[in-house]
């Protein structure tokens, strides 16, 4: 029998492929897409930019940017089947990354597998489900709270044409911020839901499905489900003199910290530096003084209560604040933050296809002997 090799718990620190895309530099608080920083790419370039650059694996040129603008952004338009569909199942109680679940499910109904495909082809549907989520997403919540479903215009920003199909209007400086957080959280590296996507693509699958399973993982509290948590600590926090004292509570009892605290990261988080600038540069509100007055707080009492690992706020932690800020319910913080990440799902996705190797791992039995 082939030997088992021993890993550590959630595959900690292990390479399972080789990859183009991107990756994080957990240790120097660095991360990027392709050869490209970032955080740089999020102050600097457009969501369709950094799109493209994902998937096509190159900056476009002025021409190239108005050409791949114009296709996505007709892209983004739901079809009347679509509106349709989420008019019947959309109620008041569903949630929008529920929504789309059901959604892109049934656009994929006559998908063909990935692995019979041509290269064009996939990358025509990666780029299709990637512009029809926002509009799912958008249409969804707005459903929900008996509003009229807002149509997409082809000729606006990806980021501007979201906020405004979800809220209703997308003044400058709002779409500018938004803009800055899809750019910074459209890919991390081996997440779970990335992972998760990748797995099912290994098998040759469509890219709905791919997509599907990476959405799945994405749901979880642990992973995309987190800015709004974060948001709910600081509301139940109310004044920073408090912050210690809750702290200390939620340690006794075992609680995770939600926005503090990264699997990768060992030092502050690039994204959360990023964020936290735009929120603070932008926007003279109570909740962003509060912010900022809660997060040093917590840094200090972390330190103190747990000095051999600090913690320090990552993404989610001001990801929370910025959307409150442009506008969004928290309802709309993680089925925002699947507007973004999509981008690196599909671009792992296709990745993982062209590779043509199935993922699959082993696991060590340790349960009762069998009997022969």
């Amino acid at each position: 029998m082939t030997a088992l090799i021993t890993v550590p718990r959630g595959l900690k620190n292990v390479a399972v492929t080789d990859t183009a895309i991107g990756d994080v530099r957990g240790d120097e608080g660095f991360y990027h897409y392709r050869r490209y920083d970032a955080t740089q790419l999020a102050q600097s370039s457009t969501f369709e930019d950094v799109w493209h650059l994902m998937l096509l694996r190159e900056l476009p040129d002025a021409d190239r940017s108005a050409e791949f603008a114009k296709r996505v952004g007709e892209l983004r338009v739901l079809d009347g089947a679509t509106v349709d569909l989420l008019r019947r199942i959309v109620t008041p109680d569903v949630e929008p990354l529920a929504a789309l679940r059901v959604a892109l499910a049934a656009e994929g109904l006559r998908e063909r597998p990935l692995f019979d495909l041509p290269d064009a082809e996939r990358l025509q549907s990666a780029l299709r489900y990637t512009a029809l989520t926002p509009s799912i997403i958008a249409a969804a919540h707005r459903l929900a709270r008996g509003l009229d479903v807002l149509d997409a215009d082809p000729a606006a920003g990806h980021a501007a044409d979201y906020l405004r199909m979800a809220t209703g209007t997308a003044d400058d400086e709002a779409v500018s911020a938004l803009q800055t957080y899809l750019v910074t959280t459209v890919d991390h590296g081996f997440n779970a839901s990335t992972f998760a996507g990748r797995v099912v693509a290994s098998s040759g699958s469509d890219m709905t499905s791919s997509l599907l399973g990476a959405l799945g993982a994405f749901l979880g509290p642990l992973h995309g489900g987190a800015p709004g948590r974060a948001l709910a600590a600081l509301e139940a926090i109310g004044d920073p003199a408090n912050t210690r004292e809750w702290v200390r509570d939620r340690i006794a009892a075992g609680h995770v910290i939600m926005g503090f605290g990264h699997a990768v990261y060992r030092t502050h988080d690039p994204r959360a530096e990023l964020l936290k600038a735009v929120v603070t540069s932008r926007y003279d509100s109570p909740l962003v003084r509060q912010a900022v007055a809660v997060e040093a707080e917590i840094e200090s009492a972390m330190a103190e209560l747990k000095p051999d690992r600090q913690l320090y706020a990552n993404v989610e932690f001001y990801a929370g604040v910025l959307m409150h800020e442009v506008g969004l319910p928290p309802a709309m913080f993680t089925p925002t933050f699947a507007v973004a990440r999509i981008v690196g799902w599909t671009a792992n996705i296709l990745e993982q296809t062209a590779e043509g190797k199935i993922i699959r791992p082993s696991a060590r039995y340790v349960g009762p002997e069998p009997r022969r």
